[in-house]
């Protein structure tokens, strides 16, 4: 079945109260590279076609939610590396948990957003053949 829709670009926006905060965080913290900003609103790359926003929700016509009821779901290559590297830059981020056959970890943004980091879990050669 292919999709109703094809799309060639996506970009989440996230309505802040705590905007300079927020910004700082995936700017500076997360280090995400910035495309575009001015003094209410900022866009940053996280994939060649995929985009994170930080928009002030008090210029904007969209109210902020707090955090409640988003949870932005990142894959990297290695969980704990990443964990680690967040853990360095201050960053408060749980254990590494085992769930759907994957390693997580999770953060908040000062908003209260929540990040999970995953990846698979790695192949475990000493298992037996089935």
């Amino acid at each position: 079945m292919t999709s109703l829709i094809e799309l060639k670009r996506t970009n989440t926006i996230l309505y802040c109260r705590n905007w300079q905060e927020t910004a700082h965080f995936y700017r500076e913290q997360l280090r995400l590279p910035v495309v575009f900003a001015n003094d209410w609103f900022i866009e940053l790359r996280l994939t060649t076609t995929s985009f994170l926003s930080i928009a002030n929700a008090a210029r904007a016509t969209i109210d902020a939610v707090q955090g409640q009821g988003i949870t932005l779901t990142w894959q990297v290559d290695d969980v704990a590396a990443a964990r680690a590297k967040l853990k360095a830059s201050g960053i408060d981020v749980t254990p590494i948990q085992q769930k759907w056959g994957s390693q997580v970890c999770y953060c908040t943004d000062p908003e209260g957003h929540r990040l999970e980091l995953w990846s698979p879990e790695p192949a475990n050669e000493d298992k037996p053949d089935e």
